[in-house]
């Protein structure tokens, strides 16, 4: 079965990872005790903010056309499914070190790569003229995170 989705349903489901991605930064900054990488953990959860805001207003920029429903749902289950998609394949609530900087940025780094996994093939669900071409922002917003974090994993010993 094949299922489209819109724009405006792949932005919402943008704005869901980085609040989970900022909650995931968050929650290792507390447990981090060494400033420096408290820091840059709270730097990050901080973009993650930034970027939710970003969609947000993206998402508010689109066009009837692209916020068209594809189907039938009058009980509202498009987003739930969504949801739920996106809380349980990136940024989802996993054991790790919260110890090690090292391990803390390998997570982040698997987590922001699979979020443009993500992407991509979402952007295989979304037709041009319910707004495909939107998805290549949000991969280029994701890929910023990923130098980010690169260089600061190369960095840490």
């Amino acid at each position: 079965m094949s299922y489209d989705f819109n724009a405006d349903e792949i932005f919402k489901m943008a704005e869901q990872m980085e609040k989970n991605g900022a909650a995931f930064y968050r929650n290792a900054a507390k447990n981090v005790t060494e400033g420096k990488n408290k820091e840059m953990l709270l730097k990050l959860a901080a973009m993650e903010d930034a970027h939710e805001k970003t969609f947000t207003r993206m998402r508010a920029a689109l066009t009837d056309q692209e916020k068209a429903a594809t189907v039938f749902d009058p009980q509202g289950e498009t987003v739930l499914y969504l949801k739920a998609l996106v809380d349980t394949r990136v940024f989802f609530k996993k054991e790790i070190d919260t110890t090690s900087m090292r391990d803390i940025l390998k997570e982040a780094l698997l987590a922001e790569k699979d979020s443009i996994v993500f992407y991509l093939g979402m952007k295989e669900m979304v037709p041009e003229k319910l707004g495909k071409a939107h998805l290549e922002d949000i991969i280029k917003e994701e890929m910023n995170h990923i130098k980010m974090i690169g260089r600061e994993l190369s960095a840490t010993k």
